[in-house]
């Protein structure tokens, strides 16, 4: 039986109070032992939490009183380990930063086009479909036919897209990414420089492996998720990847296997990008990991993205 219960969950309103918020939402989450991180800017919330599932919902009840929202479009999954190791509420300037500021989602975003619909949507020829993750989400998975920006942060998308999108074509474009956030302030950008048919995965690409089933689906591989887990399949069940603690790459069993891979050190991705006395750095982080597991404690190394 699963342990603990997580929630992913985002929404842009505006916030305003969302300073004041801070404190009481802090010290909700931590009087009922919940974990992972809360994100509050002047936008909305974005958050993925974790707890057991009594002490979770009734968090979530509380939540929504607090940031005065009547309903909140949760994503739910679970895992047998804690997928977080502490909690962190911070203050940001935005939700999801894309660094600009005529992305406005609260305002105007593109069309939300559920699970079903997207198979239509993306089976269409003429569809512009774009992955707005960033280059080592898009390498363990993504749907066939999809364009990845090769991004390495998402305040990289603006550029890419007014050098590769051509709005005077009319064309339709579908827009996708992990739980619906980054999609969504893509899409309210795009819609902001004059592209008008644009439409993005209600719930992201968690949502579309939670409601179809494997025999119907279009995706292709498996999701990165930024918890203890790396990544996800169908039905949300845990993936098959890990992660190099080194350049925070997904990795998986044959990557493992490779004469580069030192756990916690290098792989094969970044063994020829860091310097010995940049291994020499890992490996003393690692064994101090490795100790911290001994003696029952928490280490930030132990921390993902």
């Amino acid at each position: 039986m699963n342990k603990y219960k997580i929630a992913s969950f985002y929404q842009f309103l505006d916030f305003f109070d969302y300073k004041e918020s801070k404190k009481n939402i802090e010290l909700l989450l931590l009087n009922k032992n919940i974990t992972g991180t809360v994100l509050l800017a002047s936008e909305g919330i974005n958050a993925t939490i974790s707890g057991d599932s009594i002490s979770l919902d009734k968090t979530l009840d509380s939540l929504m009183k607090i940031v005065n929202i009547d309903k909140l479009n949760i994503k739910f999954s679970y895992s047998l380990n804690r997928p977080f190791k502490r909690l962190r509420v911070k203050i940001k300037n935005e939700i999801v930063t894309m660094g600009i500021s005529n992305a406005k989602p609260q305002k105007d975003t593109g069309t939300f086009v559920d699970p079903v619909e997207w198979n239509k949507i993306i089976n269409d020829s003429s569809t512009i479909i774009i992955d707005t993750r960033n280059f080592y989400e898009v390498s363990i998975g993504s749907f066939a036919n999809s364009l990845s920006p090769n991004t390495k942060t998402f305040r990289e998308f603006p550029k890419w897209a007014k050098n590769n999108l051509d709005k005077s074509k009319n064309s339709k474009i579908a827009m996708f990414c992990t739980g619906g956030i980054r999609c969504e302030k893509a899409s309210s950008y795009l819609k902001s420089i004059g592209f008008k048919d644009v439409f993005q995965l209600k719930g992201g690409i968690l949502k579309y492996l939670e409601d179809i089933e494997k025999k119907d689906s279009l995706w292709k591989g498996e999701c990165f998720v930024f918890d203890e887990r790396v990544s996800v399949v169908h039905n949300l069940e845990e993936g098959n990847y890990n992660m190099c603690h080194a350049c925070r790459m997904p990795i998986n069993d044959s990557d493992m296997k490779n004469n580069k891979y030192i756990k916690g050190v290098s792989c094969s991705h970044c063994f020829n990008k860091t310097s010995d006395e940049d291994k020499k750095r890992f490996l003393d982080r690692q064994k101090q990991v490795e100790l911290s597991k001994l003696n029952n404690t928490d280490h930030f190394a132990s921390q993902k993205r």
